[in-house]
């Protein structure tokens, strides 16, 4: 195996988010041969400011990795303009880059994971976007990994031959999308990907992720997928920018290493036929909704 990527851990306010995503990801294999660069962004206000801090002492006393570098931003830059800004940085510099927020705990095997991923495919220009999470699917007979339309953005790797093409340009991207387009970017209108995208464009979310999945969409890239996920996302606490209190996504992270890679560079037809499943479903019945929006209004 090449040298491992580096990893990328971007953070903010909340300090013990932080220490639970360091802890696990210094568990993983490789860690200690890995490279981690934190980055912490500026205050948006006085309010921040002492969270802010906390989360500062929490990443000086990382260890466990080969080495940690932390880029502590002055002013506050947005999770958007700091994804982008630390990704390409690393992408230039290494070629690679494995991309984690302050919120994520990964399986002790998330790091062979991404680069084997990242080594196997990277002469192949159709995979654009290795993911580590996975909706909770039940759909036996699924392969281990599996390629896929849409790019996830808890806990992921790229390439700099994809990140390339990533396109911040929200008026460009919308204009390549036609009907049909639209539909399948949605994955049958099961997720409000479009809406975000619109919502993008009106000011209401300062989304990268969005903007990188359309990006690989409208080259017609892959990602990659584990159909047992290898993260969970601990912020859907109501502590995170983009997150409210929601269990939907929860998920039993999977204990096992991954041995098993698609040779055929397809989106695997079972695979999106249990996401759109799930995406259609995710929600329950009119008695289930209420309950969670009951739980999740007192919470």
């Amino acid at each position: 195996m090449q040298n491992p990527a580096p990893i990328a851990l971007f953070v903010y306010n909340r300090p013990k988010h932080t220490a639970r995503t360091l802890k696990f990801l210094r568990q993983n294999a490789l860690a200690e041969e890995s490279k981690l660069f934190i980055f912490s962004d500026g205050p948006k206000d006085p309010s921040d400011e002492q969270s802010v801090a906390a989360v500062r002492e929490v990443v000086k006393n990382a260890e466990g990795f080969r080495s940690v570098r932390i880029i502590e931003r002055k002013e506050n830059m947005g999770l958007a303009n700091s994804v982008i800004a630390g990704v390409t940085e690393l992408c230039d510099k290494y070629g690679q880059v494995i991309v984690f927020e302050d919120d994520l705990v990964t399986s002790p095997h998330t790091l062979l994971y991404f680069n084997e991923a990242l080594n196997r495919y990277r002469q192949t220009e159709k995979v654009m976007h290795i993911g580590a999470y996975m909706y909770p699917l039940n759909s036996p007979g699924l392969p281990e990994t599996f390629f896929y339309r849409a790019a996830t953005s808890w806990g992921w790797a790229t390439w700099k031959r994809a990140w390339d093409q990533f396109e911040p340009d929200i008026d460009k991207l919308i204009a390549q999308f036609d009907a049909s387009k639209r539909r399948a970017f949605s994955i049958e209108q099961t997720m409000n990907f479009w809406k975000q995208m619109k919502a993008f464009k009106r000011g209401r979310n300062n989304s990268w992720a969005i903007r990188w999945y359309a990006s690989v969409f409208l080259r017609g890239g892959l990602t990659l997928n584990p159909s047992q996920s290898l993260v969970n996302n601990i912020g859907h606490d109501g502590s995170g920018i983009h997150s409210g209190i929601n269990d939907i996504y929860n998920v039993v992270i999977n204990p096992r290493p991954i041995t098993h890679f698609p040779d055929k560079l397809e989106e695997n037809e079972l695979a999106y036929a249990a996401i759109r499943h799930f995406l259609k479903h995710r929600k329950g019945n009119l008695w289930q909704r209420l309950v969670r929006f009951v739980r999740e209004k007192t919470a």
